[in-house]
């Protein structure tokens, strides 16, 4: 049996690193330049908030948020080749083409709030995977699944608002297909040091349908099926993408708002 005074002392030293870690954590949430409740502190810029989406009518987005889809065309995306994207638009929304290939923005995104409205086709056809499947990539690299996943089975870490092979959502929010599900999601992208050393990996929240199904969860890495790749460096902003496969998924009302860090 160990000595109490040895026990203690451990004890003291797990609490002394557990206390660095968290003021560690602290320092980065707060910006130690102000003091508490300094009026010369800066002031958040004003913005007017968006409204929300009704199965009939999307919402407004915030006035501040870069519109990538508000119902009228693809203006803001293109094909992996810089093509321009060939998926259909007709009412306000737009539809993946079968065998066309994914779209992607025109321009690169990092940090940010993305919202994205997207329906299952009705009636459903198929089952399991293959039924309503797309797919909502961050930066191109990690996926938000999109899949019908109303009374539809299916591994856990692919269903509807998984981060695709990494984590299952912490419930099943699914509206029937054939109505607008909703996206928001909040993402920090990784960072890297000038030699390509990962300093920061990605996390991601998602709410879906007003529901949080992932909690600020860590990335080990890009998602991918049946695999578990690692990290590879890349630039802070690059161009989020839409998945074609093969299923008439329909989109609509999509925006984003990139986020500054602390200080930024």
């Amino acid at each position: 049996m160990r000595h109490p005074k040895f026990c203690v002392g451990r004890l003291l030293a797990v609490a002394v690193a557990v206390a660095g870690i968290a003021a560690a954590a602290l320092a980065v949430q707060v910006d130690t330049r102000w003091k508490i409740h300094d009026t010369n502190r800066p002031r958040p810029p004003i913005i007017t908030p968006g409204t929300g989406s009704t199965q009939d009518q999307p919402g407004k987005p915030p006035s501040d948020a870069t519109v990538l889809f508000g119902g009228e065309d693809l203006s803001k995306w293109q094909t992996a080749a810089g093509q321009p994207a060939k998926w259909k638009v007709e009412n306000g929304y737009f539809e993946v083409v079968a065998k066309s290939g994914p779209i992607q923005t025109r321009d690169g995104f990092g940090d940010c709030q993305l919202h994205v409205e997207w329906a299952a086709p009705d009636p459903p056809r198929g089952e399991d995977q293959d039924r309503g499947n797309s797919g909502v990539y961050l930066m191109g690299l990690y996926e938000v699944q999109v899949l019908d996943s109303y009374q539809n089975i299916t591994y856990a870490d692919g269903q509807a608002s998984a981060v695709y092979g990494q984590y299952p959502p912490l419930v099943n929010a699914s509206r029937p297909p054939g109505q607008w599900q909703t996206y928001d999601i909040v993402f920090h992208g990784p960072r890297f040091d000038k030699d390509g050393k990962l300093l920061r990996p990605a996390h991601v929240t998602v709410l879906d349908n007003g529901v949080l199904v992932q909690d600020n969860v860590e990335l080990t890495g890009p998602t991918a099926h049946k695999a578990r790749p690692p990290y590879k460096a890349h630039p802070e902003r690059l161009p989020l993408s839409l998945q074609d496969h093969d299923h008439p998924i329909r989109y609509r009302n999509i925006w984003i708002r990139e986020l500054a860090g602390p200080g930024e």
